[in-house]
């Protein structure tokens, strides 16, 4: 199933995954797994949902067998999102996660380089910061990427435009990030 993105249309803030995962495949919805609630989780933190947002992958439908996307599928999904940016037009789009990042920018550079700082780009003929940061799936994995994202979500109220919560410390405890028995329950591999 093509799973092409959800949320508003005229959104100033885009995120951009690698592929649909089960879950989405089977909804027809994007970042739907344990992910994606860990994205809405640090939204909310943000204080933003998804309905503030627009969510996309690069590819619009799940790899067979799950493996990494070949170059003929990126290639013929490309169109697609840059047609997305046309017609979203947001402020900032935020790269999720290595595989993005990399085709996004153009540049070899890996996540863990470039996380969390915002370059201009183009996509579509449309001006856009972009902002890569490690995927949530990261810290599904690796309990202590969770304070990364965290750090690097919160400067995304700032980047699109919006008045920034107290730009402390968090004053809410971290959330619990739910444990992972096995990789296909995440719904994205």
């Amino acid at each position: 199933m093509a799973v092409v993105g959800a949320g508003d249309p005229n959104a100033e803030l885009m995120f951009v995954g690698e592929a649909p995962g089960f879950n989405e495949d089977r909804t027809g919805l994007p970042f739907v797994g344990q992910a994606g609630k860990l994205l809405d989780t640090l939204l909310d933190g943000i204080g933003l949902s998804r309905d503030d947002v627009f969510i996309t992958n690069v590819l619009k439908c799940r790899p067979p067998g799950n493996r990494d996307p070949r170059p003929e599928e990126i290639a013929a999904c490309e169109g697609f999102l840059a047609e997305q940016v046309t017609l979203v037009r947001p402020r900032v789009v935020c790269s999720l996660g290595n595989f993005a990042t990399k085709l996004l920018s153009g540049r070899p550079d890996g996540i863990s380089q470039v996380h969390g700082q915002e370059v201009d780009a183009e996509f579509g003929g449309v001006a856009v910061k972009l902002f890569p940061v490690f995927h949530p799936a990261a810290a599904l994995y690796t309990r202590t990427m969770l304070v990364t994202l965290q750090e690097d979500f919160a400067r995304l109220p700032a980047l699109i435009g919006l008045s920034v919560p107290d730009a402390g410390t968090p004053s809410e405890p971290v959330p619990a990030v739910p444990p992972v028995d096995a990789a296909d329950q995440l719904g994205l591999f």
